[in-house]
């Protein structure tokens, strides 16, 4: 066995923001003696997920989704064989399968990493993570995840139940960004034009029915020509068109459909606003601000944390109150991006985790 030692991130996947979150946790390890091997159990091996994970090796198991219902005993055998070969300390493990996966093949300390609500409302994973409480640390990715997790479990240590905040490497961010003209020009909208920002799947937790109503009653105290982009697709377009129209503005919203790697057109928007109705964390909020978009947000949950001090919150679904916030403009006229949100803070909170001290030694 080598005598370096080593952590394994085990990820369900490298879709959506899954990559980046991976590149977060890596980058908790940059300046230690501890290489990270990152392992995803689903999805097939990529060059460029391979570069973005930011991992001294990365495997790829290559399972499809519905290779690993029930047992998984397969991605268990070939995580044993993975962990034998090295001095693994300690695992980071995404989301409930890899948890699982990882409890039942090592007998590694796993810190598991929420990154939604409601993972725990089936009461068979309580009684299973409570089995391991020994021996895990779970972080929730925002106050209000955590939270929700510290209610289904009780009885646990509130120690083993904290809160780390997603986070960006704000340098790269906005390198990738272009500018306003660029982005407009890209994304098909006017460069004289006044522009509110959203970006999400069209589905119900979105809300962008609340947007729209909001955008609609604002617009007569907006300035001339103002539009509301939205960008990303989904099942409730057609419905969502349909509204716009009823509402009077078909002209005035702009449904820029799916745009691959859409954070580098945000300078487009004059002001970003995301109307979930429960948001564990709300990433994109922080590449708003990255480009230096002011921002405003529902008060869904993780979204209020992430714009605290920075951009402003209003009544979930309470479309009246938007139009108001849209009308009088930004609370902070310097839009950055709060130190705990980058790469380097969230390194000094996960390394000052009492739990964690004692694993990694």
């Amino acid at each position: 066995m080598s005598s370096q030692p080593w952590v394994l991130q085990f990820c369900h996947g490298y879709d959506g923001p899954f990559l980046d979150v991976a590149r977060q946790y890596a980058a908790l390890f940059e300046g230690t003696p501890y290489k990270v091997c990152t392992v995803y159990l689903t999805g097939e091996p990529d060059a460029e997920v391979e570069r973005a994970s930011a991992s001294d090796e990365v495997i790829f198991l290559g399972y499809d989704s519905r290779e690993v219902r029930g047992l998984k005993l397969g991605a268990m055998r070939r995580l044993r064989q993975i962990v034998a070969g090295r001095d693994f300390r300690l695992c980071i493990a995404h989301r409930f399968k890899p948890i699982y996966v990882a409890l039942l093949a090592t007998r590694l300390p796993v810190v598991g990493v929420l990154h939604a609500f409601g993972v725990f409302e089936r009461a068979m994973r309580r009684w299973f993570v409570s089995r391991f409480q020994s021996r895990m640390l779970l972080l929730g990715v925002s106050d209000a995840v955590r939270d929700e997790m510290r209610a289904y479990l009780p009885d646990w240590d509130r120690e083993r139940i904290q809160t780390l905040y997603n986070r960006i490497d704000v340098g790269a961010v906005q390198a990738e960004q272009v500018s306003c003209e660029v982005a407009r020009e890209a994304l098909g909208l006017p460069h004289d034009a006044w522009v509110v920002g959203n970006v999400g799947r069209l589905h119900p937790d979105k809300d962008q029915a609340t947007l729209i109503r909001g955008f609609a009653e604002a617009l007569p105290r907006l300035p001339a020509g103002s539009l509301l982009a939205i960008m990303g697709s989904g099942r409730l377009e057609g419905r969502l068109r349909g509204l716009a129209d009823e509402l009077g503005i078909a002209a005035q919203v702009r449904f820029l459909g799916q745009v691959p790697n859409g954070r580098r057109y945000f300078k487009a928007f004059d002001v970003f606003v995301l109307t979930s109705d429960h948001e564990p964390f709300g990433m994109v909020l922080l590449e708003a601000m990255a480009a230096g978009v002011p921002v405003a947000c529902s008060d869904c949950g993780g979204g209020r944390e992430v714009v605290e001090g920075v951009g402003r919150v209003f009544p979930l679904g309470n479309a009246t109150v938007l139009a108001d916030v849209l009308s009088t403009g930004p609370a902070n006229s310097c839009i950055h991006v709060p130190a705990r949100f980058t790469d380097e803070y969230g390194r000094q909170c996960f390394m000052a985790f009492r739990h964690l001290r004692a694993w990694l030694g």
